[in-house]
């Protein structure tokens, strides 16, 4: 498991025994988002620094710095064969970078806000992407052209995450709903409520279900079909940071904001 925050640092942990294993430093400003390759052997992180850094996790040595954005990183996310690492940053753009070399691919450009969020589809071919207020847009990746933009939501998107069959994606957001969508059409199929801001989302891996994470401190689980509130799970002290189901679907962690 990792963690990242306003300490600056990476931190990586033995999950079954809460052990800290590596701390890594280097980036000048908090860290924002950070998230593991498909196969494990590399860490990327994003940071208010500007800049994106990919670390070895074997080793905790920096295997790239990524630079090139002109606002803080929000958010970065791998493509399911690890070859591109998508970023989203508050200069408006989803940054795309060849994870082998280094490059800088061309942009993402429609955003009229800073990009909070992003997330590849299972099969690589379309990222999604949330801004600061409110919009979704589905970019086709091979051809970097916009293919839909979602305007439901009132306020920021704070997440997106695809379904295992890539046919839905579910959002969060600071209007206090997470909402659920068809992702050919763009159209609108669920709207699932909470009395706070929703922070994450995350799909089971049977796409049965919908974890959403809330700054309540308050973890609701949903039938993704129905939308259906199936569960409610308190016990965090803080404001949900993260959801994610493991990958049987028997076991769902969450993470907390601890730092002040």
């Amino acid at each position: 498991m990792r963690s990242g925050g306003r300490d600056r640092t990476v931190r990586l942990w033995d999950v079954e025994t809460s052990r800290e294993l590596r701390k890594i430093v280097n980036h000048t400003q908090n860290i924002r988002w950070i998230v593991f390759s498909p196969d494990g052997k590399t860490l990327a992180s994003g940071s208010w620094d500007k800049t994106i850094r990919l670390w070895d996790v074997q080793t905790g040595k920096t295997l790239r710095l990524l630079e090139g954005h002109t606002e803080p990183v929000t958010s970065v996310a791998f493509s399911p064969d690890g070859q591109i690492l998508a970023s989203g940053s508050g200069d408006n753009t989803v940054g795309l970078w060849d994870v082998k070399t280094g490059a800088a691919l061309p942009p993402l450009v429609g955003h009229k806000r800073l990009v909070t969020t992003v997330a590849f589809s299972p099969d690589g071919k379309t990222l999604a992407s949330g801004s600061g207020i409110g919009t979704i847009c589905l970019w086709d990746m091979p051809t970097g052209k916009r293919i839909n933009m979602i305007t439901e939501h009132q306020s920021w998107v704070s997440t997106v995450a695809f379904s295992s069959d890539g046919f839905l994606l579910v959002s969060g957001s600071r209007d206090g709903t997470a909402r659920a969508w068809d992702v050919h059409s763009g159209a609108p199929l669920l709207t699932l409520k909470h009395k706070d801001q929703v922070k994450c989302v995350a799909f089971s891996p049977d796409g049965k279900t919908i974890a959403s994470g809330d700054q309540g401190k308050t973890v609701r689980l949903w039938n993704a079909l129905s939308g259906e509130l199936l569960r409610t799970l308190k016990g965090h002290r803080r404001e949900l940071y993260s959801v994610a189901f493991s990958p049987d679907g028997e076991t769902l962690a969450s993470g907390m904001v601890i730092a002040p």
